[in-house]
């Protein structure tokens, strides 16, 4: 398999092998609500910090997201954004290892991500996670407004996604879209949509005419495909009015799907998200949840991180962001009802991660609360990243002190 190269490759591959495990130390005066919880927020260098977490969560966490900075040459108030394009490579790949050993079998990784290092990083990931581990490259409308000073505008982000075992993953599937379900020939089993009776690849047995019962017209399956069901079963769909011609009944044969049969079964998600919020949406929530005394430079919206953890997980699931930002990636997991870690290095951890998950534990009703039916409570615990566990000879740090349990 390809690999790519840059300057000091094998020190950045290697790094992660040189962190030390450290302890993680509770700091309940910035916990909130029930602190039996299993939620944690964590104050600290993203690296040190999945380290630390490694031997108690290896093999545990269902879906991990991230947003890293983009390294887009521009100057961010909360990041450095601004790094070389090797320097950005070293500072990704040995936290995308350290990740990896956190996924459960049929967990994935979900990696926002623009233009100026998609394309790159797909290649690292590629090696990392394995090429056959890749399952898409979502692109989410991120901005709907023109930029005109651009040459072109641009309206998207990337969302790479990769299983650790892509034989195991499973991805949910969407609601149905009520508002593309009609009933206009007033069928007692409800609404219903319209879908293609044809299907790819070429099979000899299912190649049969089909005579247009409305207008004589003859149609065979379009080049290279062929249709979804054999002769018979088409004639008994048929009599079931099962089978339509369009609305006006003078086109291609369809097979009606009912919405009773969707809600139970789901809609396929598809790569072009236009419809899970904006970057503009995620600052208006910013904005209303600190009354616009505080801002984050790139917040995503909570619908984009509904959607994900929708496809990717299920209640009572463990999620990791470990550059959490401004803690969009944990409120909508505490509001989801899954078990969340959040990891940020920043002072923002304090100045927006724990402020906006304490107005979530109070049942705030910005972003998606309302459409999960959000109402309050739960909790989560603040930690920091203690002492090394051992020394540079291996030995236990001293420095460390293990509570005395009598007996």
């Amino acid at each position: 398999m390809p690999i790519l190269n840059w300057l000091d490759r094998d020190k950045h591959v290697k790094a992660a092998e040189d962190v030390p495990y450290r302890l993680l130390v509770a700091d309940d005066a910035h916990s909130a609500g029930d602190l039996q919880t299993e939620n944690m927020v964590i104050q600290g260098d993203n690296m040190d910090a999945v380290k630390a977490l490694l031997p108690y969560y290896a093999g545990k966490v269902k879906c991990i997201f991230i947003d890293p900075p983009y390294n887009t040459k521009s100057a961010f108030e909360h990041y450095d954004d601004n790094l070389e394009h090797s320097k950005w490579l070293g500072m990704m790949v040995p936290r995308l290892r350290l990740l990896r050993e956190l996924l459960s079998e049929d967990g994935s990784i979900w990696v926002t991500i623009d233009d100026n290092e998609a394309h790159y990083l797909k290649v690292v990931m590629d090696e990392v996670f394995g090429r056959k581990n890749f399952l898409t490259s979502v692109m989410w409308n991120s901005r709907k407004s023109k930029q005109n000073d651009a040459k072109i505008s641009l309206g998207h982000n990337h969302i790479l996604i990769y299983a650790k075992n892509m034989t195991a993953l499973r991805i949910n599937r969407m609601a149905a879209e009520e508002a593309k379900f009609e009933n206009p020939d007033n069928d007692h089993r409800g609404l219903w949509v319209a879908d293609a009776f044809d299907a790819p690849q070429i099979r000899a047995n299912l190649e049969y005419p089909i005579v247009n019962p409305n207008t004589g017209q003859k149609y065979l399956p379009p080049k290279g495909r062929h249709w979804r069901t054999t002769q018979q079963k088409y004639e008994r769909l048929l009599k079931d009015g099962m089978i339509v011609f369009g609305k006006t009944g003078k086109s291609r044969p369809q097979q009606k799907r009912f919405l009773t049969h969707a809600v139970d079964k789901g809609v396929v998600p598809g790569t072009w998200w236009d419809d899970c919020g904006t970057a503009a949406e995620a600052t208006k929530e910013i904005q209303a949840i600190f009354d616009k005394e505080l801002t984050f430079d790139t917040p995503k919206p909570e619908r984009l991180l509904h959607r994900i953890l929708h496809l990717a997980t299920n209640p009572g699931d463990l999620v990791l962001d470990s550059f959490l930002g401004s803690g969009t990636t944990a409120a909508v997991a505490h509001k989801m009802n899954r078990r969340y870690i959040g990891i940020e290095t920043g002072d923002h951890a304090l100045t927006h991660c724990v402020p906006r998950l304490k107005k979530v534990i109070e049942g705030e009703q910005g972003g998606i609360s309302e459409a999960v039916g959000w109402k309050g409570g739960g909790g989560f615990r603040f930690y920091r990243l203690g002492e090394p566990v051992f020394d540079a000879e291996g030995r236990i740090n001293p420095a460390i002190r293990i509570p005395h349990r009598a007996h």
